[in-house]
Parts: structure tokens; sequence; C-alpha cells
């Protein structure tokens, strides 16, 4: 009997541990992946973590749009894979950001920068 309680507060224990994080436990897509997956030129919605949502299409090109589902800014810009994922880069700007995408459940991802979520695709 207490073989099966330590299993059980052992399995427990792994759960919370990979839970606690969340995205540690998760796998990271691989930069091709990425390309196949969300830049095809389907669109696909992007969350924001205060839960402003967009439509986000990545064309096979490396050019990307932003539209607004409700109130957010309209961008458009640039994406490139790189070793860990993929770069974007917003007209007007010369500043590139990197980032990770890593499984979230069914068909939801999170977009990494570091250890921080900076949005949640669905589709």
């Amino acid at each position: 009997m207490q073989a099966g309680l330590r299993r059980g507060a052992t399995a427990a224990a792994l759960v919370l541990l990979t839970t606690a994080n969340g995205v540690a436990a998760a796998e990271k897509m691989a930069p091709g992946d990425i390309q196949s997956t969300f830049f095809n030129g389907q669109p696909f919605t992007a969350s924001t973590p205060s839960n402003v949502k967009f439509k986000m299409t990545f064309s096979a090109d490396g050019k990307m749009k932003r539209q607004p589902m409700g109130t957010g800014p309209r961008g458009e810009g640039t994406w490139k894979l790189s070793k860990d994922g993929f770069c974007t880069t917003w007209s007007g700007s010369t500043l590139s950001n990197c980032f990770t995408v890593v499984s979230a459940g069914e068909n939801k991802w999170s977009v990494m920068k570091g250890s921080s979520v900076a949005a949640v695709w669905t589709k």
C-alpha cells in the first residue's frame, strides 16, 4: 500500500513541477514546423497577455500582417526563421524581436520571448 502512495505522490509532484511554470514542460516547435504550420499565408488568431486579439497572416515570402479583432493597432512587417524559432520586424521599426513557439494544448501555442508569454496563437 505504501508503494502505491509513493507512486501517486511522485506522479502528483511531477504534475506540479511540469505545470507550475506551464511552458517549461511544453515541447518547443522547430523553426521549420513553425513555418509550415503558421507562415503559409493562412490566417490565425493571436491573443496578447491582456487578451487583445488579432488576425495574423504570415506569408511564405517573409511578410506578415496584423489586423485587430476589435481594438488594437494594424501592422505590417517581415519575419524570418532563427536558430530557435523566428524573428519579426514591424514596418517603421528597425528593432527585431525573436521568439520561440511551444505547444500549449490542442490547436493552441504560446509564443515566448525568453521566459515570458508574448502571445497565444490559436487555429
